[in-house]
């Protein structure tokens, strides 16, 4: 992508890039206003297959499947990208066309695409089965080996529910179930919602409480708001009396260098005191010279 902007003038290509940089951000939260920005970027700079792919990926997750497919095309023509074949296909079948579905999944490309879109188109094509009525097919699509394969690929969940799923609507409910746990198995993230399709088929049902069903008790509320308030004075109060008793460190340990320098003082004093003493003692034994009077000097 920076690649194609460096061919455009540095202002335009600026403002290409802010474009797509705030699609991108939108994408999982507002898809339309990633649409919208991605469709700006392409008023923009049309000619580019990067443009036209972030048009081409926003446009199908906001649901406008029919320009998503026009724009997939124009990538597939521009960048010589076939990875976007999987998309294209469930195109198809959201604009009710399951046959032309399944014709994109038989693409002389398939073969040179990555593992993961060549699982997707396997899911899209088993959900075109079933589109036409072709349950057990579909069932038959999916029964690859890599539905036991031990990787952490994302698209291990979506294959195992696609399956669970295609079980279920067989009425093989207990082979679903098994393979709505094996898909709840690797979904981590519970993207799929495999754990809750297994809950409901062993007669489990999760509840979501919806706003109207939601009652805000204001006083709870109010009593939370204070308690926190509480806490903050609380914690307030603790870093005070932390800097108090921190204070009080440095004056012990100031009271303790003034008690260190007065015992150096005074073994000072203990010292000079003895050389005094041992020079009156030498002094009295004579020892030592003491000034004569004649000696002394004038006053």
């Amino acid at each position: 992508m920076k690649a194609e902007l460096r061919s455009l003038p540095r202002s335009l290509a600026d403002l290409v890039a802010q474009h797509l940089v705030a699609s991108g951000r939108f994408l999982d939260d507002d898809p339309e206003l990633a649409y919208q920005h991605a469709r700006t970027a392409r008023r923009l700079a049309a000619r580019l297959g990067g443009v036209r792919e972030a048009v081409a990926i926003t446009a199908y997750l906001a649901e406008r499947y029919d320009e998503a497919l026009t724009e997939f095309r124009a990538v597939r023509r521009m960048t010589g990208n076939h990875e976007v074949l999987a998309m294209m296909a469930d195109c198809e079948r959201a604009l009710g066309r399951p046959d032309k579905a399944l014709a994109l999944t038989k693409d002389k490309h398939v073969r040179e695409l990555s593992e993961g879109t060549q699982i997707e188109l396997l899911i899209v094509a088993a959900g075109a089965r079933r589109d036409m009525g072709q349950t057990a097919a579909a069932i038959q699509t999916l029964e690859v080996p890599e539905l036991t394969k031990r990787t952490r690929a994302e698209w291990l969940p979506r294959l195992r529910y696609a399956y669970a799923d295609a079980l279920e609507a067989a009425g093989r409910t207990e082979d679903a179930l098994i393979w709505f746990h094996r898909a709840a198995g690797v979904d981590g993230d519970g993207v799929t919602g495999a754990a809750e399709r297994a809950a409901r088929l062993e007669g489990l049902e999760f509840t979501d409480l919806d706003e109207d069903d939601t009652v805000v008790d204001d006083e709870y509320f109010e009593q939370e708001d204070d308690l926190a308030e509480q806490e903050d004075d609380l914690a307030e109060q603790e870093d005070a009396a932390d800097e108090l008793e921190d204070a009080a460190d440095e004056l012990e340990d100031a009271a303790d260098e003034l008690d260190d320098a007065a015992d150096e003082l005074d073994d000072a004093a203990d010292e000079q005191e003895d050389a005094v003493a041992e020079l009156e003692e030498a002094a009295d034994e004579g020892l030592v010279d003491t000034p004569a009077e004649d000696d002394k000097p004038e006053e």
